[in-house]
This record gives structure tokens, C-alpha cells and sequence, in this order.
């Protein structure tokens, strides 16, 4: 009988405690996002959770960049940047601002992401070439979304050395109802991804292409891995970050539930390399540059960091996403 009373009691505690326990909202949501931040993604969260794009009701892509409209180019200095190598299998191709990467195969070369128009020569072409790299022989172009920023490249490539353009579906949709004017032309429709995403296997090399609507309606993620050294890694990398879509609490729903796919593939992969496609969002400009610089025995990749960490960053954009949806009803 004492036994049944302590449990008794014991359970009308536990549900006396949860009745306590303050209700979700958006403040408490911010404040697990920050957490999940910490100071490894202290930017990004100051970014889409302290002031998102969209905050004043309009879409936010036009001010950061992401229109095709025709615009003034930027001086050089700005944003050029040398190739690095950065993993044994990795190159970095991008700008100050904007990443874009060589991923080499035993049977050719995957490029992800291809940078505004006129960046595309500069950046990806001689940059390959400077990096010991030929373009002629890239198979693929993963663009993670239909942004300017990302894909203004892609038709220069596919037209030129015959690479195979993979998009969203839905964001394939929008590219091809550009003008033929706009910057960088408009690549011929090719391989489309669905929301069941798909694997794309090169040679030796297999990417996880991953469908995690959001940012656009059509954005891909993607799980890849790298060599360093004797150790294969497994990278994230996020498609779409920011908050630049019409604010409505749908779209919110739609990109907190991608970042709970997104988390889940990493998990699956193990991954300990978080990337993104914007430098901001994960010091990519830094990193590249401190990995060449000489290492320590035992001392870890500057990109790399444990799989608790990598998760923690889709917290964080998933917590935010659901933080701005709360807000709104």
C-alpha cells in the first residue's frame, strides 16, 4: 500500500510539473534558438531570428541581392577571392560572399553553386584552372536555389563543357520564365528533384541530394563526403538560409520542417561539417584560408566539428522558422 501511494504521488507530481511548464511561444522559441547557436552560429541566428529579411512583410531578396534584375557590377576587390584547396576532394570556387565548390570524383567533377554572372569566369573557370582542376571535366551542377547569387552560372556550364544542371523542380519552374537577357542566360531545363530528393552518384563519390523547400520553393541540401587525409568526413550543406519569402505562417511551417529533415539526414550521415552557401552563415572565407595553414598532429580540420554541432545549427533555423510562424497568429 505505501508503495502504491509514493507512486501515486510521485505521478501527480511529474504531472503537476508538466502543467507548470510554460507553454511554447515565440519568445521561448527564440530563446532555444539562441542556445542552439551559442556562439558557433551567433551570426546566423542574429540574422533570421533577430532580424529576419522579411520582417517588415516583403520578401527580402532584392536588398541582399538574390533578383536576376540587371545590376551594377561590384568593384573586384570586393569579392574576388584565389581558389583553396580545402579538402582532399574539395575545392573552394566562390567569393568573399558567396561559396561555390569543386567537388572531385574518380570519374570527373561536381560543382555546387555557380555565383552571380560575373563570377562565373573568374571564380569557377580559371579558378579550377589555377587550381589544377579542368572544367571541361565537370559532370554536374547542383544549384541549391534559384537565386542570381547561385545559379547565374549554371547555363555558361551546361552550354560550354555539356554539365548537367540539377534544380528544384519548383525552382526550375521560375528559371525558366526568366528572359533570355537575364544576367547569365537561362540554362536548358535538366535534371529536377522532387520533394523524395535523390542520390547522385559520380565515380567513387555519391551526394545525397536533399529537397528542403524554404528559402525558394524548389532549395536543395545536400550530404557529401571529404577526404582528409586517411579520414572520410560527411558534410551538410544547407541550400537555403535567410528569411526572404513572403511572411506567412505556411512558409514558415514549410522551412522549419525542412530544417527537421535536413537535421535528420545529418544525423543519419553522421555528419561534422556544417557548409552553407553563404560565407556569413558558416566563416567559410576564414576556414579556407586557415586550412592552409600548417596543422598540428591531432589537431582537427578548422571546418570540422562533431555531429552535436551540426544538428544544433538546423535547431536553431528550424526554432527561428517556428518562432516567426508563433508570431504571426
Amino acid at each position: 500500500m505505501m508503495r502504491l501511494r509514493l507512486a501515486t504521488a510521485a505521478t501527480v507530481l511529474t504531472l503537476a510539473t508538466l502543467h507548470a511548464q510554460a507553454p511554447v511561444s515565440p519568445e521561448s522559441l527564440v530563446a532555444a534558438a539562441k542556445r542552439a547557436a551559442g556562439q558557433d552560429f551567433a551570426g546566423t541566428f542574429l540574422r533570421i531570428c533577430v532580424a529576419p529579411d522579411n520582417l517588415g512583410g516583403g520578401r527580402g531578396g532584392a536588398a541582399r541581392g538574390t533578383t536576376n534584375a540587371a545590376r551594377a557590377v561590384p568593384d573586384r576587390a570586393s569579392w574576388y577571392s584565389r581558389p583553396y584547396k580545402v579538402f582532399d576532394n574539395l575545392y573552394f570556387i566562390g567569393t568573399k560572399i558567396h561559396s561555390a565548390w569543386a567537388l572531385t570524383t574518380s570519374q570527373g567533377v561536381i560543382v555546387i553553386d555557380t555565383l552571380f554572372d560575373y563570377a562565373i569566369e573568374p571564380e569557377i573557370v580559371e579558378g579550377m584552372t589555377r587550381a589544377g582542376l579542368n572544367p571541361r571535366d565537370i559532370k554536374y551542377v547542383l544549384i541549391s536555389h534559384a537565386h542570381g547569387d547561385h545559379d547565374q552560372g549554371a547555363a555558361l556550364l551546361q552550354s560550354r563543357y555539356g554539365a548537367k544542371v540539377v534544380m528544384g523542380t519548383a525552382d526550375w519552374d521560375s528559371t525558366l520564365q526568366r528572359p533570355a537577357t537575364a544576367p547569365g542566360g537561362v540554362p536548358k531545363r535538366d535534371i529536377a528533384v522532387g520533394t523524395d530528393g535523390m542520390m547522385l552518384t559520380l565515380g567513387d563519390t555519391t551526394v545525397n541530394v536533399v529537397s528542403t523547400p524554404g528559402h525558394t520553393p524548389g532549395t536543395l541540401s545536400f550530404i557529401f563526403p571529404v577526404k582528409d587525409g586517411a579520414r572520410t568526413l560527411r558534410v551538410a550543406y544547407s541550400g537555403g538560409t535567410a528569411f526572404n519569402f513572403p511572411r506567412q505562417a505556411q512558409a514558415f511551417a514549410v522551412y522549419r520542417d525542412s530544417q527537421k529533415k535536413m537535421a535528420e539526414a545529418a544525423r543519419a550521415a553522421g555528419a561534422t561539417v556544417l557548409m552553407t552557401n553563404h560565407t556569413e552563415f558558416d566563416r567559410a572565407y576564414d576556414r579556407v584560408r586557415l586550412v592552409q595553414l600548417p596543422r598540428d598532429p591531432g589537431e582537427s580540420h578548422p571546418y570540422e566539428s562533431d555531429a552535436a554541432t551540426v544538428l544544433r545549427y538546423f535547431e536553431m533555423t528550424g526554432n527561428c522558422a517556428e518562432a516567426q510562424r508563433l508570431s504571426l497568429n
